[in-house]
């Protein structure tokens, strides 16, 4: 099968090594001609680390390579039958690209975007074939992020969906099917996670060290919220954020926090940037926690208590099915349990009293339950 690539960034050539490792022939295309050279040439030293740590062998490590070849120009991914784009998240210029595209492929050729947060429907829309139009959805790194949401569009060809969730099987990752909704299964299910522990620091309720603390040590989660937004990047975050809040007509229960638009303005964008709610800097002291059984508690119970409404009122919009809604947050962002499952085993009514209660003290419609949630 061949494949075409649109971006050589850290999606793009991670899409690309996905699709190299299945046998696929991949045309990758920068509009950055040198942003591609320098794709392929961390491309390989990846496929040398994984060489040198025997997860492949030399010759699987020259075959994913020789898989794939870039081009100059958009027309030399005439012949793919699917293209992946992995641009900026930016409507105007997706669109530009789509346009441009279809001049080059061939009426059988399916067009797709790795969006995060961009309607599937909208950007299909302007295609001359919106109908072999679909979102393919990969979470970072591509290559070790077993995750890959598939959204169809209310124009796309009704098996397409279908199609492209088992060519992801045949990759070897875990598709789930989602509706064109703002932030799709992940991306929307997860924003209290780093809301509410916002919210929480916001409020001088607890640190940021407290809280990642206590996710981990109550939750079991690899990662607390803060830490994730570090390595995510604050700003990205934030972005993905504000777009859904947008989305959802200002929704106040996806409301950004002015906190995390502060640190991006300031630049403190996490990890990559050296210094986020942490600091990693060579020599940085690694900050102390106050731990607190009680607090950490009320910080868990609060914050589990808001994703698990999230998956419920997901299960009942018919977002997804039940067992793509656990799978998704499970294989996309690394949660330890299914959001449903551990509903059931924290109980349903305590989840609903700990929403209350929230609601209660600040009559704030972020803490409205879903209708389901009581009937769970």
């Amino acid at each position: 099968m061949n494949i075409g690539i649109i971006g050589a960034g850290t999606m793009g050539i991670g899409i690309a090594q996905v699709a190299a490792t299945a046998g696929c022939k991949v045309v990758v295309y920068d509009a950055q001609a040198p942003q591609i050279d320098k794709a392929l040439s961390g491309l390989e030293k990846t496929l040398q680390r994984l060489v040198e740590k025997t997860k492949i062998s030399q010759e699987k490590a020259t075959e994913i390579r020789n898989n794939i070849i870039k081009a100059e120009t958009l027309q030399e991914l005439k012949d793919s039958d699917l293209v992946i784009e992995a641009i900026i998240e930016n409507k105007e210029i997706k669109t530009k690209v789509f346009t441009e595209l279809e001049n080059y492929v061939s009426d059988a050729c399916i067009i797709s975007s790795n969006t995060s947060s961009i309607s599937i429907t909208s950007l299909g829309a302007e295609l001359k074939k919106p109908e072999r139009f679909i979102g393919i959805h990969f979470f970072n790194p591509a290559p070790l992020m077993p995750l890959v949401e598939i959204i169809p569009s209310l124009l796309t060809e009704k098996s397409l969906a279908e199609k492209m969730y088992s060519l992801m099987k045949e990759w070897g990752k875990v598709p789930v099917i989602a509706k064109d909704i703002p932030g799709f299964i992940v991306n929307r299910i997860a924003r209290p996670y780093y809301g509410e522990g916002l919210r929480i620091v916001e409020e001088n309720i607890a640190t940021p060290e407290q809280v990642d603390d206590a996710m981990k040590t109550l939750g079991n989660f690899k990662m607390g919220p803060f830490e994730l937004m570090d390595l995510i990047g604050v700003d990205v975050n934030f972005a993905v954020t504000t777009t859904v809040y947008k989305d959802y007509f200002y929704d106040p229960k996806y409301k950004p926090s002015l906190l995390q638009q502060r640190m991006s303005e300031a630049k403190l964008h996490g990890r990559k940037t050296g210094k986020g709610f942490y600091d990693y800097s060579e020599g940085a002291e690694k900050p102390v926690v106050e731990k607190n059984d009680a607090l950490y508690e009320q910080i868990f119970l609060r914050i589990i208590s808001m994703l698990i409404n999230e998956a419920v009122e997901a299960k009942r919009l018919g977002v997804a099915n039940d067992q793509d809604i656990e799978l998704a947050m499970q294989k996309g962002v690394n949660y330890p349990k299914g959001l449903l499952s551990w509903g059931k085993e924290i109980g349903y009514s305590k989840i609903s009293e700990t929403l209350q209660n929230l609601y209660g003290e600040y009559q704030e419609e972020r803490y409205r339950q879903s209708p389901l949630l009581c009937k769970m």
